[in-house]
């Protein structure tokens, strides 16, 4: 039988040192948006200089693998890109303290930049430089190859200078149409897309392989140059309507940060409203616009609408609903709405779809109504007319409530709708009628203050 062997002494306890582990530092990485700074340039000379305008993309988390936008193993990253509003290149200057592997691999930076970039990325910076001098012309060669398009003034709602007080009312300005079937559009729109991407919250690119998809591009010369400069861009699609009609979409517009605010753009958008219009499309859509798009299509519409007689009866019809005395609390705002009629007359002079003609009718009604006077029936009318539009009137509405529910948003603006499984009928909150009433003052205190007013600013 084998004994057990006991464990020998150690003849210098004392002396045994103890190992050290030591843990690399984890790098938790930088966010994208934390050390990329992006600049427009018009001139080399504004190259290298951070007084250039600096812009704020809607969103730099998509073009990294990072699920978090963050870029790993660059300690001490500053990315720097300018891009030309000249010849429409980017060159970015990247400086870094070193690389190293941290647990998270190392960002391919090259690879994330040609996400946004793509080919308008230029390597060396001497390169980039040339550009300004080499593609002076770049947008002069381009739209000389498309077809010129000037905006009309009538007393219908299309394009009147003085009406939006546009400050460049001086100056040469032109939109011109570049189909997708030309090089000289899929050229442009290929050097357009960086913006695109990183100014029109949500967008991707077109596809310029299909000749349905039609390029407006803005430009303007003045001031003795001799080369045009791209002012904005906007991206339509030409769908089918049975059974001999189109219908226009706008998907992409965007006026260039540095000439913002000064009316380009609602010139660019009575342009396309009189596309539509000379060319009797079935109507003109925006695809899921912003709410600043929203709010200067708006403008624009109520402005139209207000100079079209064949609807200023039907205001004034509903004008006089509120001045024949106090209205019922059971109200319902649908018998105050346009007729079948001059909704489509609408639809087919102005091209505005029903959808954005009603968005716009009760800002009509609003101008028209005595505030102090009607103001209250005016909320009972519209909040009758939300109710209905999320219960609804017809049997599909059965079992629907509306719930008030505590929330660290906004109390008076949150709620649930749900339907019971017992087919109850739907409940309103005589409650909350006054919460509502008061969201809606101040909803039609903010469309006459903001959208109405604005009509007589530069958007």
């Amino acid at each position: 039988m084998g004994q057990k062997q006991q464990p020998s002494a150690d003849p210098r306890p004392d002396n045994k040192k103890k190992r050290r582990v030591a843990f690399s530092n984890i790098d938790t990485g930088i966010p994208a948006k934390d050390c990329i700074k992006i600049y427009l340039v018009s001139t080399k000379e504004e190259v290298g200089s951070t007084d250039s305008l600096c812009i704020d993309p809607v969103d730099l988390i998509s073009f990294f693998e990072d699920e978090d936008g963050k870029i790993y193993g660059y300690p001490g990253l500053k990315i720097t890109v300018w891009f030309s509003i000249a010849s429409f290149h980017a060159y970015a200057d990247i400086v870094f303290e070193s690389t190293s592997d941290g647990g998270k691999g190392i960002t391919d930076l090259k690879s994330a930049l040609q996400n946004i970039f793509a080919e308008t990325l230029v390597d060396n910076k001497d390169d980039f430089l040339q550009t300004f001098s080499k593609d002076v012309n770049f947008i002069g060669s381009v739209v000389a190859d498309g077809e010129v398009l000037h905006p009309k003034a009538s007393s219908n709602g299309q394009f009147n200078e003085a009406k939006f007080h546009l400050q460049a009312a001086n100056s040469d300005l032109e939109v011109i149409r570049l189909p997708m079937d030309k090089m000289a559009g899929r050229n442009l729109y290929s050097r357009l897309v960086p913006l695109a991407l990183l100014l029109i919250d949500g967008s991707s690119p077109i596809d310029v392989t299909d000749p349905r998809w039609e390029l407006y591009v803005l430009s303007q010369k003045n001031n003795g140059q001799t080369h045009p400069r791209l002012l904005g861009f906007a991206a339509l699609y030409r769908f089918y309507h049975y059974p001999d009609s189109s219908r226009l979409r706008l998907s992409q517009m965007l006026i260039l940060p540095p000439y913002q605010c000064k009316g380009f753009g609602c010139f660019l958008l009575e342009v396309l409203n009189n596309v539509a219009i000379s060319e009797n499309v079935y109507d003109f859509t925006i695809e899921e616009p912003i709410s600043k798009l929203q709010q200067l299509r708006t403008c624009i519409d109520v402005k139209r609408l207000q100079g079209f007689s064949p609807i200023e009866e039907a205001v004034c019809s509903a004008i006089s609903q509120f001045k024949l005395g106090k209205l019922s609390k059971k109200i319902s705002f649908p018998p105050l709405l346009p007729s079948p009629e001059a909704i489509e007359a609408v639809r087919k002079r102005l091209k505005i779809t029903k959808e954005q003609f009603l968005h716009c009718w009760e800002i009509l009604i609003y101008l028209g109504i005595e505030h102090d006077k009607h103001m209250e029936d005016f909320i009972l009318a519209v909040s009758s007319r939300m109710r209905d539009d999320l219960i609804g009137e017809t049997t599909d509405a059965e079992g629907k409530q509306l719930v008030d529910v505590p929330t660290d948003y906004d109390q008076e603006m949150s709620f649930v709708m749900f339907r019971s499984t017992n087919n109850a009928t739907g409940v309103e909150m005589e409650e909350s009628r006054a919460n509502q009433a008061e969201q809606l003052k101040l909803i039609a205190q903010k469309v006459s203050s903001d959208q109405i007013r604005s009509i007589s600013k530069p958007i």
